[in-house]
């Protein structure tokens, strides 16, 4: 085990929680990583270390993880097609497509982006002892755009540094569609609370959590029947964060099948989630200011088309 990492006091709203749910609440761990952790003994509540993924946390308790030591990758080198943005010897810029996984994860051991980087480059980084080497960051399996990885230790620190500062520059595109509610005005900002949704834990919830979830948007155009098209700008970075607030708001994502309902989710506008990672910025390891931005591709910019030209996004 690595160094110890400290979780910040239970509050109040999350006494009773069980200490698995609570650690994948207010870290960057899934919740069958947390509770592997626990009962690997790496969790201690309290200076005591405890081996029970359900323990029932009291308001006030004090969580120590003991980070695990990088270890070596498991994921084996793959020659995939990549679309390089930007490359040199610290980090790696890719415009990753749609259906893609980031990293291998049960039922997806390999075909993704790791096996392919690890084939180009040779060699990345294994910070975290996690199964993901270089990667700072992800975006979701049908979400296409750019993701930057890291080759070396030392690039892999400061990226992480600026996610965890949130100063990485990230716009979404997306097109959604108002299914229930107001709708969106031009502009406007989410901010909302973050956790795991309490029936159904594939997806997250803004009225659940302590960790706050923040995002910027900007509608571009609008179309019949409430679609639009809007561009998002995170704040803060949350799992399914964009897909979440959308949705939340009565306007999910068009081909979302987890957040959409049955009428979003089942549009024949898009064949697949219509949400592409655009503009991409950060400053290099080195100190240089890079930002890159990668056009819709043709799937969803062939779905704005027909949105453009007055289809419906109901079937």
């Amino acid at each position: 085990m690595g160094d110890p990492a400290h979780v910040e006091p239970v509050a109040d709203t999350d006494d009773g929680a069980r200490l698995d749910a609570y650690l994948a609440d207010h870290t960057d761990l899934s919740r069958s990583r947390a509770a592997q952790l626990v009962r690997d003994g790496a969790v201690s509540v309290d200076d005591a270390t405890e081996t029970r993924p359900s323990r029932k946390l009291r308001a006030g308790a004090t969580i120590t993880i003991a980070v695990p030591e990088p270890v070596e990758a498991v994921a084996v080198p793959q020659d995939l097609p990549l679309d390089i943005v930007f490359e040199d010897d610290a980090v790696i810029v890719v415009n990753k497509p749609a259906g893609m996984v980031v990293h291998p994860a049960p039922g997806h051991p390999d075909g993704t982006l790791v096996n392919a980087l690890l084939y180009h480059c040779g060699d990345l980084s294994g910070i975290g002892g996690e199964r993901r080497p270089g990667i700072v960051h992800r975006i979701d399996k049908d979400t296409s755009g750019l993701l930057v990885a890291t080759k070396s230790d030392d690039a892999h620190q400061a990226l992480q540094a600026q996610f965890a500062a949130h100063s990485i520059e990230r716009t979404y595109e997306a097109l959604v569609a108002r299914t229930h509610g107001m709708g969106l005005d031009d502009t406007g900002t989410f901010d909302t609370r973050h956790g795991r949704h309490p029936s159904d834990r594939k997806r997250f919830s803004g009225a659940h959590g302590t960790r706050n979830a923040v995002t910027h948007y900007r509608v571009v155009e609008r179309f019949e029947a409430g679609a639009a098209h809007v561009v998002c700008t995170l704040e803060t970075g949350r799992t399914h964060q964009i897909r979440m607030h959308l949705s939340e708001h009565g306007c999910p994502i068009l081909g979302d099948p987890l957040y959409g309902g049955r009428s979003a989710s089942s549009t024949s506008i898009v064949p697949r989630l219509a949400l592409h990672a655009r503009t991409l910025g950060f400053i290099h390891p080195r100190g240089e200011a890079l930002r890159f931005e990668a056009e819709l591709p043709g799937d969803l910019q062939h779905g704005l088309e027909k949105l453009r030209r007055g289809a419906r996004w109901l079937k």
